[in-house]
């Protein structure tokens, strides 16, 4: 049988969901999902749920109108990352924000909503939403602009296979993001272990020193006591000379909020030796410890290679190598202090000086020497999985458009 042409519209229901205000949200509950939570699921990327409704509030909706399920799919609709695509996998309850999502449910016989999923996020998919988007300043999807959207429909066992193929890259991804969580939460229950319980190899050995409270051997300090600070910046956009042929990696907060993982492997821009003489950029040493430091203050990563960040970081190079995963670890268990010590009135900002003052224990040598060690073959594994994932991707992605536009026949 041979691909026919079709429209959306006419082969699933195309919606969003009943309006949910602000005077609504809990603190626990249902989740609710905005853009960021759903665009972080469809790139496989840790989400932490921020917004609950009550579950009252949800059953009613849900017995009147329906909510997400299993084999439904959902796209971003609003804002510079609109257009992604989700296809959701397993039953489980969640709303979402109407402006920001639009729903696809209730699927015919001649299309598969994952077939679906994977169309509207091929190239040739995304051009067809790039025709529909509206709005200048903001571009935005609506529900009647994309009911409208032209895709091809290859007959349903062949969406089944061409499903069936991407997805299983998508599976071997899944399985090594669950690989990586597992490994930092090893690394992040030693770090307490031993750090905030004070029960590291030996502590029962250990005497507590009563002026200080602390292990015999450790001792108070501040930030700028174990580590140099260097902030970051960035080359004028305007200037094409600045990011040509760009050989430096260059970090964005949206780097490290986009990323499954501690280990970075590549920045989504990066600038020449012209743009990074010309801007206040600094290049930084490898393994230096990146932490976001406006916005979204408290995002760590780390990158094996030589790189530079925007201004929204403040960028930590300890003065003993043996205590970068200690510090790492350390300052991740911190955030809500870290927070407390920024000002701004726009938005809120961590200045160096705030940062460079802030205390730090110094343990003894010795145990962040063993610390280190055991991290180090955390972050091996960490790094050898986020490759993985790398490669896996770009075999997905190379193979997505040719299983769209027919150049691979399955």
């Amino acid at each position: 049988m041979s691909w026919k042409e079709g429209i959306i519209g006419d082969n699933c229901e195309v919606l969003s969901s009943k309006r949910i205000f602000a005077k609504d949200y809990v603190e626990n509950g249902i989740p609710f999902y905005r853009s960021k939570e759903i665009i972080h699921k469809a790139f496989n990327q840790f989400t932490k749920d921020e917004v609950f409704i009550r579950k009252e509030k949800f059953d009613s909706i849900k017995e009147k109108f329906g909510a997400p399920q299993k084999g439904d799919a959902l796209i971003s609709s609003v804002g510079n990352r609109s257009g992604v695509c989700y296809w959701i996998k397993e039953d489980y309850d969640f709303y979402f924000k109407d402006g920001n999502l639009i729903w696809f449910r209730n699927f015919n016989d001649k299309l598969l909503s994952k077939y679906l999923v994977y169309f509207l996020n091929s190239d040739l998919g995304q051009s067809k939403i790039n025709n529909v988007f509206i709005g200048a300043a903001q571009k935005a999807l609506t529900i009647q602009g994309v009911k409208k959207i032209k895709l091809d429909l290859p007959p349903l066992p062949t969406q089944k296979k061409i499903a069936s193929i991407l997805s299983a890259y998508d599976d071997l991804i899944e399985n090594n993001l669950k690989r990586i969580k597992l490994l930092e939460e090893a690394a992040q229950h030693i770090y307490k272990e031993w750090f905030v319980d004070f029960k590291f190899p030996n502590h029962e050995n250990t005497p507590i020193n009563p002026e200080t409270g602390l292990p015999e051997g450790w001792e108070m300090q501040t930030i700028q006591d174990v580590a140099k600070t260097i902030g970051g910046g960035t080359p004028s956009t305007k200037k094409t000379e600045y990011w040509e042929s760009g050989n430096i990696h260059w970090f964005s907060p949206t780097d490290l909020s986009k990323s499954s993982s501690l280990v970075l492997l590549d920045s989504s821009k990066k600038i020449n030796d012209l743009g990074l003489k010309k801007s206040s950029a600094k290049l930084l040493p490898p393994k230096t410890i990146l932490m976001s430091s406006r916005a979204t203050i408290g995002l760590f990563g780390l990158i094996d290679n030589e790189c530079s960040t925007n201004q929204g970081f403040i960028n930590i190079i300890p003065n003993n190598d043996n205590y970068r995963y200690y510090i790492l670890f350390n300052l991740m268990n911190r955030k809500s202090e870290l927070e407390a010590n920024a000002s701004g009135a726009t938005f809120k900002e961590l200045s160096k000086t705030n940062f460079r003052r802030m205390p730090i224990i110094n343990p003894s040598e010795k145990i962040v020497f063993e610390f280190n060690s055991f991290t180090q073959g955390i972050f091996e594994s960490l790094k050898n999985l986020a490759q993985q994932n790398q490669s896996l991707k770009e075999a997905r992605d190379l193979l997505l458009p040719r299983l769209m536009n027919r150049t691979l026949e399955v």
